[in-house]
Parts: C-alpha cells; structure tokens; sequence
C-alpha cells in the first residue's frame, strides 16, 4: 500500500481542506454508486435494498470506513455492499449483472457530469472580486477531485474479483453451477482482493485504467487532459 503510506508521510496540516475536499467528492461519488444500485435492483423487482434503507443520501448508510480512506488516500476504494436478493429477478444472474454495473456507469456518468462543469469554468468563469475568485476555485477542486474519485471507484469496482461489481458480471456468463458456487464462496474468495490491495498489486492497472477513462472524458468536455492526469 505504497499510495496510503506516501499520503500520511507527505501529509502536511496546510493542505487539510484539500482532504477535506476529497472526503466529500469521495462521500458522494459512494453514495451515488450504492443508490444506483438500490434502485437498478428496485426496478428489476427487488426492494431489499430499498427495505434496508439504502436509497438514502445519508452516506452513512454507505460508507465502508477502509474503502472510504482508500477513496480518500489513493483515489479508489469500495462502498458497503448494499444488499440484493437475486431471487426475486425475473432473470437472476441478468438481474444481478445488471445491478452491478448500475454502480459503475453511474460513476462515469457523474464524472462526466463534474468534468463538464469544470470546463465551464475553466474556459468561461469570470471573477468581478477576490472572494468570487476563491469560492470558484475550490469548486472548480471539487468538480476535478469529483471525477477523479468517481472514475478511480468505477473503475476499481469493474475489476472481476469477488465482491466486486465486476466479478457479478463476469459470473452472469458461466454455467448456473459454477454461478452458484462462485457466489457462495464469494467472501472467502474477496480475501485475494483485500490481498491484492494492499500489497499495492493493483495500483499500476488500476491507474492506467483510470487515467484513459479519465483522458476520454476530458476529450468529451473540451478539458485538457493534463489537468486531472
């Protein structure tokens, strides 16, 4: 875990609303990906999530404390898993595949979204005072740290290892048996992913990966891709 232990040697009280600023990008990057979630799942026909309070903006019916730190020190991370009972789909793997990646897609979609409102204001913001000049600037780091965050976490999440979003959907294509089997075993399998992390295994692909999301969105809006690579 080289990128947490390089934030905490490098962490200086000065930049502490810098990491403030992350921690709420982070927070709602989280909260948009488990909501997404619950209502794919709600309208496939599943109200576990929405029974478990999950379609909440209250990100404390999300956070995942290690994954939330993760967001925060290395730019990915994960969110407590928000509950599906895949029985009651019509199509079972279908229905799961398809409530995973609601969580994914819906963090590039708001990568997108925050990348294109930074582009405004980079291209076109106007500052009549000093005071305009700081508010503006400190959004403009929350909208750059907003699609960071969100990219790293949909990207990370599309990774097909157990219990990650990814490996729902890798699942959904195997014979039933081994679906069945694979689900069963899923925490036990997620261990070599915990593994895999800190042992910082995945930060050079999921770095890369993250980077070309994030120069293809940066392409869509008009924002030079320097600026959140």
């Amino acid at each position: 875990m080289g990128t947490v232990q390089t934030f905490f040697n490098s962490f200086d009280l000065s930049n502490l609303i810098y990491y403030l600023v992350r921690a709420l990008a982070a927070l709602l990057c989280i909260v948009i990906h488990e909501m997404c979630h619950g209502f794919a799942a709600l309208a496939l026909g599943d109200q576990t999530a929405k029974r478990s309070g999950r379609l909440s903006f209250n990100p404390l019916h999300h956070i995942d404390p290690l994954g939330l730190l993760l967001m925060i020190t290395a730019g990915f991370g994960w969110a407590k898993p928000v509950p599906v009972d895949m029985r009651q789909f019509k199509h079972p793997k279908q229905g799961m595949a398809l409530t995973a990646l609601a969580g994914p897609v819906s963090n590039f979609i708001l990568a997108l979204i925050a990348l294109g409102g930074a582009s405004l204001l980079y291209h076109y913001a106007a500052f009549s005072s000093q005071l305009i000049y700081e508010i503006v600037s400190w959004f403009y780091v929350f909208l750059l740290y907003m699609a960071i965050l969100s990219v790293g976490l949909g990207v990370f999440n599309l990774f097909p290892i157990p219990p990650l979003d990814g490996s729902k959907v890798l699942f959904s294509l195997l014979p039933n048996r081994l679906y069945d089997w694979l689900m069963h075993y899923e925490r036990y399998i997620g261990i070599l992913l915990f593994a895999l992390v800190f042992l910082g295994w995945l930060d050079a692909p999921l770095y890369a990966a993250r980077t070309a999301v994030l120069r293809v969105l940066c392409h869509l809006v008009g924002l030079p891709e320097g600026i959140v690579t």
